[in-house]
């Protein structure tokens, strides 16, 4: 490809509305294009690495016995309800239309219900089982708050796979192949990533990992064990908690607490630790139910893990919502609720593990500028559930070794799940066992966003001149170009093009009339692997300059010893 035809353009100036580094130098070296926020075209340079990614991607499902499908962007919202997702969806990020019979329809942000859908209608006997169906497709999430350019966005390439199977144990087998392949895929595309437990969120299933690059510009919080191998997204990650001395059940004893509300303030004015005292913490579920959260003061909740629980997202509740249920901010308490409450809507108690091995903590009194001391579960006060809700923090120790945990920012290049029969059950996808007897077929999800993947590729690997294309997804090989002036400079450059085409090898020319300083500039901004210079001083010397985008050196080599494959080059340079 001839630079002065290439579609696209360069900018020198950092775009206002990039982020983070992936954004900036995809949209300064002319490879995406915004057209409203969340919503990207991806012009040729970017698009031929999309497609290697996607190559890639195919090679290594189909080594596993993937066979792809491609299945519609839009689905009858009948089928979201089948499943029981378009409660908690609707309105919200699944996007939907009326079409003109008046039908209810759905843009598609995964297709669990599409493939269970497909798996009922053609698998009907165990001897079709297992299998494996892979889509790259293009899906739409109404994103509330798209970010960092292709990392977070509205309408995404998504390489989704299903797999179906007769038994949990078949799953759990194929599940390790899966994971094998995607460390594959993204170490051939050209980053390491750190395999992490994670929550099953609004897919549902029994297990769930993601894939994640581990960088500053993640959005999403990593726990990591320096002594050991426990790594999960802080949303789900357990720990340790700090022990405490536990001591004779003392009496309940209401002190005057004036002006303190804060668990800093009130430890600090009763002379006792963070990790004696009792954080009452109020949310509300999406039925507008109050959920009264106590938690010790040490420690804080996980939201994630709260939500869990209870089956129902939540959020804070408002400071009316707290005093419409006779409770006092700043002073509330588990003790003796159901006099505050008196005659108003139950409230749910959720009490983290933590408090019901700790003994004489310090609680609300439920009444302004007083707590009370030598609080107790389950003496004072009792539970809907007890569970585990502690946020994991820098600092905490390890479950596994007791090894201490660091927090570290990732991006999420793939996940997988075990599905199980949450799907098949709901929408009645079985076969025929050995017996004859109908079975739930167990599923398997797996899914790599194909672009997040190509702007965590540019987020490991660029400098501050541009990207560093790994080999395996460079838009091209090599960056040909001559400076300067002289007709035999240019036939040389020209004669060069053309034999290397005829080779069939990946060449972007830069053909184009513009200063030396210009095209080394743009040359490493867009960062192929492999750049080959033509001067005046190279064609005296009937040679060319070769630079490695990864490399400081500069080589001379003579044209008739010159192998243009990037791979010999580089070994040469090492």
């Amino acid at each position: 490809m001839r630079m002065s035809q290439l579609f696209g353009r360069t900018l020198k100036e950092i775009p206002s509305e990039a982020e983070i580094s992936s954004h900036q130098l995809l949209l300064r070296a002319g490879m995406i294009h915004r057209l409203v926020v969340g919503m990207y075209s991806y012009l040729p340079l970017a698009y031929r690495s999309i497609r290697k990614i996607e190559q890639i991607i195919r090679e290594e499902m189909n080594a596993i016995g993937g066979q792809e499908i491609n299945m519609p962007l839009v689905h009858p919202a009948e089928l979201w309800q089948e499943s029981g997702r378009w409660q908690s969806l609707a309105g919200k990020e699944l996007a939907g239309f009326t079409d003109r019979f008046d039908r209810q329809l759905v843009l598609a942000m995964t297709h669990e219900e599409a493939v269970t859908d497909l798996a009922r209608n053609i698998i009907n006997s165990y001897r079709q089982l297992p299998c494996q169906l892979y889509q790259i497709k293009l899906k739409f999430r109404d994103e509330l708050r798209p970010r960092a350019g292709l990392i977070r966005v509205r309408e995404f390439v998504m390489k989704d796979a299903y797999s179906f199977h007769t038994s949990q144990a078949d799953l759990d087998q194929y599940y390790d192949q899966i994971h094998q392949a995607y460390l594959n895929i993204f170490h051939r595309a050209g980053i390491d990533v750190v395999v992490v437990d994670s929550d099953t969120g609004m897919i549902g299933g029994s297990a769930a990992h993601e894939f994640m690059l581990v960088c500053e510009s993640g959005e999403d919080n990593l726990i990591l064990c320096s002594e050991c191998n426990y790594t999960a997204n802080a949303e789900v990650a357990v720990f340790q908690k700090p022990e405490t001395e536990t001591q004779p059940l003392q009496p309940l004893v209401e002190v005057a607490t004036p002006g303190q509300q804060t668990i800093e303030e009130v430890a600090t004015f009763l002379g006792v630790k963070k990790n004696q005292t009792l954080k009452a913490v109020f949310y509300t579920t999406s039925e507008g139910e109050t959920v009264f959260v106590v938690i010790r003061g040490d420690l804080e909740v996980n939201q994630t893990k709260l939500v869990n629980a209870l089956g129902s997202e939540v959020r804070i509740a408002s400071a009316e919502e707290v005093s419409a249920n006779n409770l006092v901010a700043g002073y509330a308490s588990p003790i003796g609720i159901n006099a505050h409450r008196a005659g108003l809507a139950s409230i749910k108690i959720v009490v983290d593990e933590s408090v019901t091995t700790t003994t004489n903590l310090v609680a609300g009194a439920n009444k302004v500028g007083y707590h009370l001391k030598n609080a107790n579960y389950p003496r004072d006060f009792q539970a809907d559930i007890v569970t585990d809700l502690a946020l994991a923090e820098e600092g905490s120790t390890c479950v596994k070794c007791g090894g201490q945990l660091s927090l570290k920012k990732g991006i999420e290049v793939g996940n997988i799940f075990k599905l199980g029969t949450k799907y098949s059950e709901a929408m009645k996808a079985t076969y025929l066992d050995q017996n004859g007897k109908a079975q739930p077929i167990v599923m398997g999800c797996y899914g790599i966003g194909v672009g997040r993947l190509l702007a965590s590729v540019v987020e490991a690997n660029h400098d501050e001149h541009g990207i560093i294309f790994p080999k395996s997804i460079a838009p091209y090989q090599i960056h040909l170009m001559h400076i300067g002036k002289g007709q035999e400079v240019a036939d040389t450059a020209e004669k060069l093009y053309a034999d290397w085409m005829e080779q069939g090898l990946e060449v972007l020319y830069d053909d184009r009339s513009e200063s030396p300083g210009f095209k080394f500039k743009e040359a490493d901004l867009i960062g192929l692997p492999l750049r080959v210079t033509v001067s005046q001083k190279t064609v005296s010397a009937d040679s060319v300059e070769i630079k490695h985008r990864d490399h400081i050196d500069r080589e001379l080599v003579r044209i008739d010893d010159f192998d243009p494959n990037p791979n010999q080059v580089e070994d040469r340079l090492l």
